[in-house]
């Protein structure tokens, strides 16, 4: 089983909202998921992103590869608190 850390999108039309998820490579983009580790809201000013790194971290030591887009999620939310 691939594991993958990414988006699943929620919200209405023009106004989507993100859910950092735990899920199958192979389950569809906003379908079912392990677990739910944060979310990212692009349209507050600033965008709004709060993240479980303590269980992101133990997903990634674990085998999970995270998508291109929450990586840079990651790094900017332990920038933000360092």
């Amino acid at each position: 089983m691939a594991v993958r850390i990414r988006l699943k999108r929620f919200g209405a039309k023009g106004r989507a909202q993100w859910r950092v998820v735990v899920t199958d490579s192979r389950f569809p983009r906003d379908g079912r998921f392990i677990e739910q580790v944060g979310y990212y809201n692009p349209l507050e000013d600033p965008a709004a992103t709060e993240l479980k790194l303590a269980r992101i971290e133990d997903w990634i030591s674990k085998g999970a590869k995270p998508t291109d887009t929450v990586k840079s999620l990651i790094k900017k939310v332990k920038r933000a608190k360092a």
